[in-house]
């Protein structure tokens, strides 16, 4: 089931620093993940920070994590837009590594390419001409699992950083999976033509407090149900303090520049086994159930009108959509393990009580 990788480091040093005092960047620092990494940087008494949030974020998420920690006061904020120049070029002065998790959630592609692609353009180019050493930097893309297609993987089979990318984001109406393959695109393209060291995390379902939404490889609602497809698919689950984990040690272990890591827990549940312990805590009112094969047929059915009408109704359901998030597969999260050492600071068990948790207060 799992894949070995041997050439990379199998126990990197932990607390190997991107550089000695450097200054360190995160886009995105207000988000449900990027307030858990400047918490997780902080905890590892790293406090030159610059946390970069939109001029319209609120930050409750944020200014809770830097409540709890005195060392604080050396992190800045700093608001503005990445679609703006002169914005990356203030956000990236004096910086020596960025945690790159802002990203575009529109529901167009246009929208999509420009804030999760053109926005990492102008970061990438502005931190190669700041002034700093890329030898002594690196770029920490956080992408996702929706670039992967599962179209041609066989039932059962292991998903690893190996799989195939979806080819087709508006075949399967993925705005947002679209923007990310493309911000991985220019992340390589910046890599091999001018030297950016770079590392890429495609992180599976986060989940924790403060986020309640399921995410759709559990199920999804409409017409005032919640729709359970199949159930025995496992869900590429990823706490959301083992995902910070994750992506903290991609910017602090030496010798991965260049790598892809996916970032999964070690211990999954099905989308049935997730769905149970949910409703015996929120009890919704109305759910319903169905199959796998069933649904596979309607998602073609759905497709192939959305075609005929020439997208009069939207390819909202189509088979590369149902077999990338309900399909039976496996996932191997041993690339992590060995490339950074990684191991979860959740388990399973804690992690579902933290998430259920937020619904009974």
């Amino acid at each position: 089931m799992s894949q070995v990788f041997p050439t990379l480091s199998a126990h990197p040093d932990r607390n190997f620093p991107p550089k000695e005092d450097g200054l360190i960047l995160i886009t995105g620092s207000n988000g449900f993940i990027g307030a858990k990494v400047v918490e997780n940087l902080l905890e590892r008494g790293i406090t030159r920070l610059r946390c970069f949030v939109r001029p319209s974020s609120q930050l409750d998420r944020l200014s809770r994590v830097l409540a709890k920690f005195p060392g604080s006061a050396r992190v800045e904020i700093m608001s503005g837009d990445l679609l703006s120049r002169s914005s990356c070029e203030k956000a990236v002065e004096g910086v020596t590594t960025i945690y790159h998790l802002a990203a575009g959630f529109e529901k167009s592609f246009a929208g999509a390419y420009m804030n999760s692609a053109l926005a990492t353009r102008n970061l990438i180019e502005a931190f190669l001409t700041s002034g700093v050493s890329p030898k002594a930097s690196r770029f920490v893309n956080v992408s996702s699992f929706a670039v992967y297609s599962n179209l041609e993987l066989r039932r059962g089979g292991v998903m690893d950083e190996n799989c195939p990318l979806e080819q087709a984001h508006q075949e399967r109406f993925d705005p947002y999976g679209f923007g990310k393959l493309k911000q991985e695109e220019i992340v390589r393209h910046y890599g091999a033509e001018q030297n950016l060291p770079f590392v890429i995390l495609r992180p599976g379902a986060v989940f924790g407090p403060g986020k309640k939404d399921l995410s759709g490889r559990i199920g999804f609602g409409t017409f005032g149900f919640f729709i359970q497809v199949g159930g025995g698919h496992l869900v590429p689950l990823s706490y959301v303090d083992n995902c910070a984990e994750a992506i903290v040690l991609a910017g602090i272990t030496p010798g991965v520049d260049g790598e892809t890591f996916n970032v999964v827990d070690d211990e999954l549940l099905t989308a049935r086994q997730f769905y149970r312990a949910y409703r015996r805590t929120v009890k919704p009112k109305f759910s319903l159930w169905i199959p796998y094969g069933l649904a596979y047929y309607f998602s073609v059915m759905w497709e192939k009108y959305s075609k005929w009408s020439k997208g009069q109704l939207p390819p909202v359901f189509n088979r590369r959509r149902c077999v990338a998030e309900w399909k039976k597969k496996r996932f191997s999260n041993q690339k992590l393990h060995d490339g950074l050492g990684w191991t979860p600071r959740v388990g399973s068990k804690e992690a579902m009580m933290c998430f259920l948790a937020q619904y009974e207060r």
